[in-house]
């Protein structure tokens, strides 16, 4: 099997070259290009595609990919919400993802956040390298005793419940589906998440239902005036209602690996450059906000089971028995 991979970083090489040495049957080659309707030509003469979160696989990509032969498009990562999942089917592509390569990996970031915004960690470092001792401005509070609400409890959403459980927090949870395996956890619905938590953590997928969840109608039902912790998709938080809504004083702090209109940045230094929007520089002026570049899965760990998952899912699908718990479409 031929795989042309998208987007490729230095550490990916690193990763999948390691991982290749167990799959001698598995030819691949690295673009540093991302997926989109112009590169998907040089997909020709290959029997899959290897694209990452921020990869375009709208349906006139994937025409194209399915044009030049392609049969499989693997994602290297959990998300799959820039896939058009009917026009890959109609095209007889298989989508395949890595579900679950790490979750402990972005739980820990997501709780990494919440630390740092809520301690100034970001504020602290900075002062003391100007030789600034001082405390003011750098008030926190405690995480023990208080409510830790959790949006999404799936592998991720559970490791986030299991370490605020930790710290000595109440933790309650939103999902359409309970896990069982929390059994310490609380089940209610999102006003109650909004209305009793003192940190809400966002661990669910970028659906229709999920889009915008975090909106000015439910920042007005926030009375706790909480932490906001987001390391699932942008998309979920609307950025305009949360800029308002941290202006008007409803979040003690915002924790963010993931922000609306991200895709152009993710991964890439652009320190030389003037940015087309303004969403990073105005959440960024504000002194209770930490913004993370889609960082939380980045681990040694999570590097090594994304790589064995991808071309295990491409072994998978030559020999004809696909995990399907792995498959998108």
């Amino acid at each position: 099997m031929k795989i042309l991979f998208y987007d490729t970083k230095p550490y990916d090489e690193i990763a999948f070259n390691m991982g290749l040495k167990d799959y001698p049957e598995i030819e691949v080659e690295y673009l540093k290009a991302d997926l989109n309707k112009h590169t998907a030509k040089a997909a020709e003469g290959y029997d899959a595609i290897c694209a990452f979160v921020s990869s375009d696989l709208s349906a006139p990509v994937l025409d194209i990919l399915a044009e030049k032969g392609v049969r499989l498009a693997l994602l290297r990562c959990a998300g799959f919400n820039n896939v058009d999942r009917e026009s890959a089917s109609k095209n007889g592509i298989t989508v395949l993802r890595v579900p679950g390569y790490s979750p402990e990996a972005i739980a820990e970031h997501a709780i990494t956040l919440a630390l740092a915004v809520n301690r100034k960690l970001h504020r602290a470092y900075v002062k003391v390298r100007d030789n600034n001792f001082a405390l003011s401005g750098l008030t926190g509070i405690n995480f023990y005793g208080k409510t830790a609400g959790i949006v999404g409890t799936g592998k991720i959403g559970a490791a986030m419940c299991r370490i605020c459980q930790g710290f000595g927090m109440k933790v309650i949870a939103y999902d359409k589906y309970q896990n069982p395996s929390l059994d310490f956890v609380t089940y209610v619905d999102l006003d109650t998440i909004f209305a009793e938590s003192d940190l809400i953590s966002l661990h669910c997928p970028l659906t229709e239902e999920t889009y915008h969840l975090i909106n000015a109608d439910s920042i007005k039902k926030i009375q706790k005036r909480p932490i906001l912790v987001n390391t699932a998709r942008g998309g979920i938080v609307d950025s305009e209602a949360l800029i308002r809504g941290i202006r008007e004083l409803k979040f003690f702090g915002v924790g963010l690996d993931v922000y609306e209109e991200e895709g152009g940045n993710v991964f890439e230094n652009r320190e030389d450059e003037i940015l087309e929007h303004s969403i990073v520089s105005r959440l960024l002026s504000f002194p209770n906000v930490i913004v993370t570049s889609h960082q939380a899965f980045f681990t040694e760990e999570a590097l090594h089971e994304i790589s064995r998952i991808t071309l295990e899912n491409a072994r998978g699908f030559e020999n004809g028995a696909i995990n399907e718990g792995n498959r998108v479409c």
